[in-house]
């Protein structure tokens, strides 16, 4: 489990073709030195096992499914994407639990700057949106957010100056694409109310 409280921008160093996927190596001296093979680090919202530790390097491995399913797909050397630990038993919850399995993509669809704030709007298929109610939480590349208005195929978030400066959110631009996971308690609602036959639409 994670927070969606990101605790590295990190640079993408390596992208190695691997049978079945790739190998993610990213560089991050302060957490590589820290971290142990076998750890789980969620990349962009997406839960990875350390394969390697080396140097200031760490090493993931991303099937094709995986690669298929989140814009870690979309990945170059060079760019840059958002780290988190997972949470250990006793530690704060800051923003809120994150499985860190990714429901789906979403676009980039409008971007409103006001001085330092930022104003997001989403575009996502409406089986998420049907997950979402705004002043609810979703995590977006790994980022927990609070949603202020919730469309049939949109959404959108408003970003302060910290959070714009340290991660991915930043740099996003209209026609990108993120990584959105929904929060799991309205999925357990969504599935109860889908049980007992009353419409969730």
């Amino acid at each position: 489990m994670f927070t969606g409280l990101v605790q590295s921008l990190a640079e993408v160093a390596q992208l190695i073709a691997e049978p079945g996927g790739v190998r993610l190596v990213v560089r991050e001296p302060e957490m590589a030195a820290g971290t142990e093979v076998g750890a789980s680090i969620a990349n962009n919202g997406c839960c990875l096992t350390v394969v390697e530790v080396e140097g200031d390097l760490i090493s993931f491995q991303a099937g094709e499914e995986t690669l298929s399913r989140t814009n870690l797909g979309k990945l170059q050397p060079g760019d840059r994407l958002n780290l988190e630990t997972s949470l250990k038993m006793g530690d704060e919850i800051g923003g809120h639990l994150v499985t860190g399995h990714i429901d789906g993509l979403a676009t980039v669809d409008q971007r409103i700057d006001d001085a330092e704030w930022s104003t997001m709007w989403f575009r996502v298929p409406q089986r998420l949106t049907k997950q979402m109610a705004s002043k609810g939480s979703v995590a977006v590349d790994g980022v927990s957010l609070t949603l202020v208005d919730v469309e049939d195929e949109r959404f959108s978030i408003a970003l302060i100056p910290h959070t714009l400066s340290v991660t991915t959110l930043g740099l996003r631009k209209v026609g990108d694409t993120v990584n959105i996971e929904t929060d799991v308690l309205a999925k357990y609602v969504e599935r109860q109310l889908e049980g007992s036959g009353t419409p969730t639409n």
